[in-house]
Formats: C-alpha cells, sequence, structure tokens
C-alpha cells in the first residue's frame, strides 16, 4: 500500500484541520470532535447536519457552507460517527427554529443518527431527520435494509440546504428534502477496488478486463460483473434503469450529477456526461443544470455513478440557489 499519510490513527483529524486551515474564512473544527462547522452561523435558520465515514471527500465535511450544510460529522474510514460525536454536532449548530438530520442509508449511519437524535430530543432540541436512499442497483445490500444513500445525497445538502436559507420551518425543509429523496436515483459503476488504509488491502478483486456494476461508495458488492465494453454502452445502461425508475418523458426538466469515485480522470467523467447528455436530450428531457467531477468518493476507487434528479419548479429555482462551500459552488 501507498498512500500520501503520516500515521493511520491521524488520517481523519490530520484531514479536517487541513480542511479547516484552508478554508479558515468559513469553517471551524470542533475541539476534540471529528466535526467540521460552518463558521459565523446563522441563527435564524433551520439547522442542518449530515455525515458518516470518512474516506468520501469531499463529502460531507466539503459541503459545509453558506447554502448547504451547517455541520458535518466524520467517523473513521468508512466507519459511521458514534452517537456522541453526532449529539456534539447538535449541540454546536442546532437553533430554535430546529435541525434536520441527512443520513445516508447506511445500518451504523442511520442507527447512530437516530440514537443522537433521541438523546438531543430528550435535552429539549428540536430535531427531524431524512433518509437518502437513491442507489438504485439494489433493494438490499450488505450494509442496508432498503436501498442505500450514495452521490445523490448531496442533491439533498443543496436543495435543503438553499430551503434552510429562506428561514423555512423545519416542517418546510424536511418537505423538501423528502421530494428530492422521492425524485432521486442514482447508479454506479467501477473498474477496480480502492484500498482501506486500515488493512493495506484492496477491497475486493476484479479481473483486469472485468468491472462491477451497481456497487456501493464502500466497495461492497453490486448486481453483477461483467467485462469492459466502450463507455457509452455502460452510461446507456444505467441511463436506461434510472430513466424507468424515475419514468422520465418528453418535456421533464432535471438535474445531472456525473459523480467520480475518487480516482476516475475528469476527461472520463466528461465523456461520461456528455452521452448522458445525449440520451436525455434524445427524450427530450431538459438538463436545468448538471455537475461533473468528485463529489461522493470511495477514497482512489476507479469508477463513477450517474445521479438525474426529477425537478419541478420550486426544486429547480432551489438547485440553482447560491451555496458557496468547499466542494460546491453555485452562484
Amino acid at each position: 500500500m501507498k498512500k500520501f499519510i503520516n500515521n493511520i490513527n491521524d488520517i481523519v483529524p490530520e484531514m479536517l484541520e487541513g480542511i479547516t486551515l484552508a478554508n479558515p474564512a468559513t469553517l471551524e473544527r470542533i475541539d476534540g470532535f471529528n466535526i467540521i462547522i460552518r463558521k459565523n452561523k446563522k441563527n435564524n435558520k433551520v439547522a442542518l447536519i449530515s455525515g458518516g465515514g470518512s474516506g468520501h471527500e469531499p463529502a460531507h465535511a466539503g459541503y459545509v457552507g453558506e447554502g448547504m450544510l451547517d455541520a458535518a460529522v466524520c467517523g473513521e474510514i468508512f466507519t459511521s460517527p458514534t452517537p456522541d460525536q453526532v449529539i456534539s454536532a447538535i449541540h454546536a449548530v442546532g437553533t430554535k427554529q430546529g435541525t434536520l438530520l441527512i443520513i445516508k442509508n447506511y445500518t451504523g449511519d442511520v442507527m447512530n443518527f437516530e440514537m443522537a437524535m433521541e438523546m438531543a430530543q430528550s435535552e429539549g432540541y428540536t430535531c427531524d431527520y431524512v433518509i437518502v436512499n437513491d442507489d438504485l442497483a439494489l433493494e438490499n445490500s450488505t450494509f442496508t435494509t432498503g436501498k442505500r444513500g450514495i452521490a445523490g445525497t448531496i442533491f439533498v445538502h443543496k436543495i435543503a440546504g438553499a430551503k434552510a436559507e429562506t428561514g423555512a420551518s423545519l416542517a418546510e425543509v424536511k418537505r423538501v428534502a423528502e421530494k428530492v429523496i422521492a425524485n432521486l436515483g442514482s447508479y454506479g459503476i467501477s473498474a477496480d477496488a480502492c484500498t482501506v488504509p486500515a488493512n493495506g488491502k484492496k477491497s475486493f478483486i476484479l479481473a483486469d478486463n472485468e468491472v462491477e456494476i451497481g456497487l456501493g461508495i464502500h466497495g461492497e458488492p453490486g448486481v453483477a460483473k461483467t467485462t469492459i465494453k466502450p463507455v457509452d454502452e455502460f452510461v446507456t445502461d444505467l441511463y436506461q434503469k434510472i430513466k424507468d425508475h424515475l419514468k422520465l418523458t418528453a418535456n421533464d426538466h432535471v438535474g445531472v450529477m456525473i459523480n467520480g469515485l475518487g480516482g476516475t480522470p475528469l476527461m472520463e467523467l466528461s465523456i461520461v456526461a456528455r452521452k448522458t447528455l445525449k440520451l436525455l436530450a434524445a427524450d427530450q428531457v431538459t438538463c436545468e443544470k448538471t455537475f461533473v467531477g468528485n463529489y461522493m468518493t470511495a477514497l482512489e476507487m476507479p469508477g463513477f455513478s450517474i445521479s438525474i434528479l426529477k425537478l419541478d419548479q420550486e426544486l429547480t429555482e432551489l438547485l440553482k440557489a447560491k451555496a458557496v462551500t468547499p466542494g460546491m459552488v453555485v452562484v
């Protein structure tokens, strides 16, 4: 294993220290915890908190800032943060307007965030949560009951964050977040595994000519292994699955995210974007906004996912609203 690190035990805190040092005007870290919060946070809005295991950067610390999250809780690599970490984030950023927890559907995350929410509620905090389950590959996996939450989660951060900035109530922010989740679909593919620093070994093995379709963001199994072929063919297959799920038809409007899993060059992601947008155009579906880059990674995994969000007027306006964070800027 070759990685540019100092000590395996220091990876997460040193990473978070680097993020805050690089963004001193907007971010700060809570002493003693792997939590990044928004500096100069607004107290007259619903607070948004998300998080999960590290290794998915820029998710989630990279989305703390204006128009998105107020705090990100970062567990060890591919490991859910503990309830005491989550409740510390609620203490740090919770407001009288309430706190919404945005949870990816992985068993550890759901259990620990829910436990923290109940603890906070017993202390008098107003809290609620949503669970993101955008991955269409599997109904259940080795990590979840129900569909997994993957890169489409960033659409929930963006749109719920924009709604919270308007001063909307907790119920209204949750309603919008749930509308995003109900109109969202993602599908991933990878040509190889990543190496988790703690064990120094690849998380799974593929033959040189194989790819895995539908795998999760920790390298957990997908639905099939197949031989490599021109990427347009993979994109067409994945697009069709998402299109069928969302029941896309002519004159629909969507947002698109072509997400790299950490080891895929922008050149290849752009080729994926090209084909995806051509398929949408052929179906007379209007793409209101496209994101291409690394948004929800799996360390250095060489793969990508496609996320499509079906939009109405409300979601379109919130998707295009201003956001300024290290991982996403919309102006």
